[in-house]
């Protein structure tokens, strides 16, 4: 689980970074400024209380807290639990599920620990795309997640369509070097 550990440590360092140098709602640095006028990437200094895109930001605290930490820690321990206790996992779904993992732990610990709510800080031009001009404004926790979410669906849903198409060493068409075409 190194790759937790690095991105728990990575999103806490440049999270901390962040609240350390800008206050809440500033506009940190428009990156491609001059190459780009739209400015396809900023770094701004945003505070969310609920989760992705701010679902449940009108909630209670006491909901919050359930729904947005204590849900989402028992969620990890179970994932955590079948990591450890499973060999179903290849070398590649582990990664993905050390990164999930990771940012989990990273969002979690902004929701205990500050506040005002998780910080966020990249936020890139989406050109209308889904309505969005902007996409929602995200921080290293979220994109370990989203991606290691992906590279886990992919190649659990690679992984199954090859075995599908693979033949039991004891069926008929593998003992005749046929491909299984069912």
């Amino acid at each position: 689980m190194i790759l937790t550990g690095f991105v728990i440590l990575l999103d806490q360092i440049t999270k901390s970074f962040i609240v350390a140098r800008w206050p809440i709602n500033s506009r940190i640095w428009p990156a491609f400024e001059y190459f780009h006028p739209e400015n396809l990437l900023q770094i701004i200094h945003v505070r969310n209380p609920a989760i992705a895109f701010s679902i449940g930001q009108n909630l209670p605290d006491p909901a919050r807290r359930i729904l947005f930490v204590i849900l989402p820690i028992i969620v990890l321990i179970i994932l955590v639990w079948y990591y450890f206790s499973s060999d179903e996992f290849t070398k590649l779904q582990r990664w993905a599920v050390a990164g999930i993992v990771g940012g989990g732990i990273g969002n979690i610990a902004d929701r205990i620990l500050r506040p005002d709510g998780v910080v966020d800080f990249i936020s890139v031009r989406f050109f209308g795309i889904f309505g969005f001009e902007r996409w929602p404004t995200f921080n290293v926790a979220d994109t370990s997640v989203v991606v290691s979410c992906l590279l886990l669906l992919v190649t659990i849903f690679v992984g199954q369509g090859a075995a599908k198409t693979a033949a039991p060493p004891d069926s008929p068409s593998a003992r005749s070097g046929k491909k299984n075409l069912e």
